[in-house]
């Protein structure tokens, strides 16, 4: 489809600004080829900013495009050179659809990009369209293009997440809590690591942060201090509750050791029978113990109940552990009325949360923050939850980078 008439209906469908179709041909096993070029007769010239029409050379090349239907579409460009009238120069035409050097067209490295968002890299190359290494420049180039310094900063959450589970390999992730959006992700999480990140934002960036949300980590806390002295640091009630949750629990796995050895070790028929009847209660209470109260099933508040009755122990520190909780959770409570109201708890729970206060103590500061502004790190764990996934489906993704610049796409393209 080589005529006039055809060639508009061809620029009509190609659908791209600016470019007009010359030429159609179709190859069996290839595809469709479309020899396109600029509807402009002059362009400016990158040396000096002059326009110029004089005609040096023609350079043709072949990008891939979105296919038509089943069929693959290469187009096969004419990047004109022209020669600077003012200064003599000669330069080539900017073509907005296509970057410098790359092989595919702007749209079809979008469509791409969203296609492996949603899969993976081998899946999307193995459809034929592009290649594996294509995805990686793609992935590589639209991250580029973000904008690494994070604009109306005020509320900075930091967290982490495992990249292999048991090996002790993190990275560090750094959110903005009013937008719940993914800022960075930095390879580990120790101070010389996040620090060149945080650094990189620059002092009018930092200056902004009003409030920066940490788990109880001392080094994220020297870290904050350092680059942002006047910050208010906040610890993560989240985070709290879960170093006294992670107390109640390990005195639940050590009673339920005692009790098994106690059976182990009784010769009365009478006493076994009753060691028989507390294991059984404690029996799978783990998340009966753990879980919000209002939030249990009948079936998890009857195991409570018995768990509970077998174990005064347990039940205390149970009644212990939602009176902490109601701390967080009750609306009214400022920061004076929650020191308060910490502090009498503390005293009531030393003998049952001995490492649980003795935290506590250390970063009361930070813990009463919270009641200022109820900042926490709550969106976090929704964010850390995408991240996970992401690992868990990122088959393809052979380095940090490109895992990287997937989960910061990610939020570009879905957020």
């Amino acid at each position: 489809m080589t005529t006039k008439k055809g060639t508009k209906v061809l620029t009509e469908l190609l659908s791209i600004q600016g470019i007009k179709v010359t030429q159609m041909s179709q190859i069996p096993g290839i595809g469709i080829i479309l020899k396109v070029e600029s509807t402009k007769g002059e362009s400016l010239c990158h040396h000096c900013g002059t326009k110029s029409n004089r005609l040096h050379q023609n350079h043709r090349y072949v990008v891939k495009d979105l296919s038509w239907g089943e069929h693959l579409v290469f187009l096969e460009i004419n990047r004109r050179q022209f020669k600077c009238k003012k200064c003599g120069k000669p330069f080539s035409e900017k073509l907005d659809f296509v970057n410098n050097r790359r092989t595919y067209t702007k749209r079809l490295a979008n469509t791409i990009i969203k296609s492996v968002l949603s899969s993976d890299i081998h899946s999307v190359a193995k459809q034929g369209v592009v290649t594996t290494e294509e995805i990686e420049r793609m992935l590589s180039d639209a991250s580029q293009e973000l904008s690494s310094t994070p604009s109306d900063l005020k509320k900075l959450g930091i967290d982490e997440i495992a990249l292999i589970k048991g090996q002790g390999n993190y990275c560090a992730v750094l959110i903005d809590l009013e937008k719940s959006k993914l800022i960075a992700i930095v390879k580990g999480r120790t101070q010389a690591e996040i620090e060149p990140v945080l650094k990189s934002w620059g002092s009018e960036v930092l200056e902004k942060i009003e409030e920066v949300s940490i788990d109880l980590w001392e080094g994220y806390k020297t870290l904050v201090k350092k680059l942002m002295p006047n910050v208010q640091v906040v610890a993560d009630r989240f985070h709290v509750m879960v170093q006294v949750n992670k107390e109640l629990d390990t005195q639940r796995k050590r009673e339920k050791r005692q009790v098994i050895d106690l059976t182990k070790q009784s010769k009365s028929g009478k006493k076994a029978a009753e060691y028989k009847e507390i294991l059984e209660g404690i029996k799978d209470s783990k998340y009966s113990l753990l879980k919000n109260q209002e939030n249990l099933n009948q079936k998890q508040n009857i195991k409570l109940m018995k768990v509970k009755k077998v174990c005064p122990n347990l039940a205390e520190m149970h009644k212990l552990k939602e009176k902490f909780r109601q701390i967080f959770e009750n609306q009214k409570t400022n920061w004076l009325r929650g020191l308060l109201r910490i502090g009498i708890w503390q005293k009531r729970a030393k003998q049952y949360f001995p490492d649980s206060v003795k935290t506590i103590t250390n970063w009361l500061d930070e813990i009463i923050a919270y009641f200022d502004n109820r900042t926490t790190s709550g969106v976090v764990e929704g964010i850390n939850n995408k991240l996970k996934l992401i690992k868990r489906s990122a088959y393809g993704f052979r380095n940090f980078e490109n895992y990287k610049n997937r989960c910061l796409l990610t939020w570009h393209f879905n957020c």
